[in-house]
C-alpha cells in the first residue's frame, strides 16, 4: 500500500488498521458519515437499561463483583477446577500477563491481534511468531493463540490443546488461550476443561455483547494464578455500571440464544456478498469475515472514498476483514459499493 498507509500514529499507540480518525484525515467525510465495519463487534448490542443510581454513585460493591462473577461462570461453563475474576476489559490482562512472568521464550501463533506481540516483546521476553502450534518449540515457557483466531477464524482441536497446555506447564510455563470471539462458537472453548495446568483463557465481554465501551473482560484459570491477578488489579478494578450491566447481559439467555442465531445469518449474507464480488474468503467467525485480494488496495479505498472503512493490514496488504453492517440500509449501501466496484474491475 502507499507508504501514507504504513505511519504510525503520533501517539506512538500500536497501528490497528482500523481507526476511524485515521480514515478521516486521508479520506474527508465528517465522522458521522462513516459506515464502520472494521470491528469485530457485534453491531446489535445488548440494550443497556434501567441501570441503578448507585451503580453511578457508589465505589463497586463486592456483592456486585460476585453476581458478575457467577453469572459469567455458567455461561461460559467455567470447569469446577477453576477460577474466573473481571477485568477493565481483556487489553488489561494482555498488558499484565508479560509482567508477572519471568523473562522467558515466548511464541504467537500468528497472524493475530498484534497486541499479544507488542506486549510481550514491550516487556523484555523472547517473542518469536509462528504458524501453528506444530512449530511451538521445545525451549518456549509461553505459548499464545487466539481462537478462533483473528483474523481468518482458525480453530483446534480440544485435546491438542489441553495436551498443550499440560506440555507448557510441566516445563514452568503456560498456554495462554485469547477466546475473544469464542461466543458465536462456545462448544470450541476451553473453559470447561481448565484444571491446574491451564489454559489461561481471556474472555471479551464487549465483542459479542456489542459493548466494546463498557470495557469489561474475564480471565480463567487455575485458582493460584487468578488469585494472584485478581491481587495485582486492585480494589474496584472493573466499574459498578460494568459489573451491573454486564451480569444482567451474562444471563439473558434469550437474548444470547436470538443474538447467535442473528449473527450467523448474518455472517453467511457477508460471506456471500463478498464472494460475489470476486474476493477470496480466507476465513472468519460469525462476528468478521476475512478477504484475500491481489486488489484489496484499490477495493479499500473505493471504500473510504465512499466513507466505508473495513480493516486493512498494512503488513500484509492483499487482506481485507469486514465486521457486520447494522441496519438493512447500511447493508444496501456496503452491496452498492462492492457491486460498483466490480463493475469497474470487471470493465478494465
Amino acid at each position: 500500500m502507499n507508504p501514507t498507509f504504513l505511519q504510525k500514529p503520533e501517539n506512538g499507540l500500536q497501528f490497528h488498521g482500523g481507526d476511524l480518525h485515521w480514515a478521516c484525515a486521508n479520506f474527508g467525510h465528517d465522522m458521522s458519515e462513516w459506515l464502520d465495519i472494521s470491528t469485530g463487534i457485534n453491531p446489535y448490542p445488548y440494550p443497556i437499561t434501567d441501570v441503578t443510581t448507585s451503580a453511578w454513585q457508589r465505589l463497586p460493591s463486592a456483592s456486585a463483583e460476585t453476581a458478575i462473577l457467577d453469572a459469567a461462570k455458567t455461561y461460559y461453563s467455567v470447569s469446577k477446577a477453576a477460577k474466573i475474576c473481571a477485568l477493565p476489559g481483556t487489553q488489561s490482562a494482555i498488558q499484565l500477563l508479560p509482567r508477572l512472568m519471568p523473562l522467558s521464550e515466548v511464541e504467537i501463533i500468528s497472524p493475530t491481534y498484534n497486541e499479544h506481540a507488542a506486549c510481550w516483546s514491550r516487556t523484555g521476553h523472547q517473542v518469536r511468531e509462528i504458524e501453528g502450534i506444530e512449530d511451538i518449540s521445545g525451549t518456549a515457557k509461553i505459548a499464545i493463540l487466539v481462537h478462533p483466531n483473528n483474523p481468518d477464524g482458525r480453530k483446534y482441536l480440544t485435546q491438542d490443546l489441553k495436551a498443550l497446555a499440560k506440555k507448557l506447564h510441566d516445563r514452568g510455563g503456560w498456554l495462554i488461550i485469547d477466546e475473544a470471539f469464542a461466543d458465536t462458537d462456545p462448544e470450541i472453548s476451553l473453559a470447561p476443561d481448565v484444571d491446574e495446568n491451564g489454559p489461561l483463557i481471556l474472555k471479551s465481554f464487549g465483542k459479542f455483547f456489542g459493548l466494546a465501551g463498557l470495557r469489561l473482560g474475564f480471565l480463567i484459570g487455575p485458582p493460584p494464578f487468578v488469585d494472584k491477578i485478581r491481587g495485582e488489579l486492585g480494589p474496584w478494578a472493573v466499574s459498578g455500571i460494568a459489573l451491573e450491566a454486564g451480569a444482567k447481559a451474562l444471563a439473558d439467555d434469550e437474548w444470547i440464544t436470538s443474538t447467535r442465531s442473528r449473527l450467523h445469518n448474518s455472517a453467511h449474507r457477508m460471506t456471500n456478498l463478498l464472494a460475489q464480488s470476486g474476493l477470496k474468503i480466507v476465513g472468519g467467525t460469525d462476528l468478521f469475515c476475512l478477504t484475500e485480494s491481489e486488489n484489496a488496495e484499490d477495493l479499500f479505498r473505493h471504500l473510504c472514498e465512499a466513507a466505508i472503512l473495513c480493516r486493512m493490514f498494512p503488513e500484509r496488504p492483499n487482506f481485507l476483514r469486514f465486521g457486520h453492517p447494522g441496519t438493512e440500509k447500511e447493508w444496501i449501501r456496503l452491496e452498492t459499493s462492492l457491486h460498483d466496484w466490480t463493475r469497474s474491475e470487471n470493465s478494465r
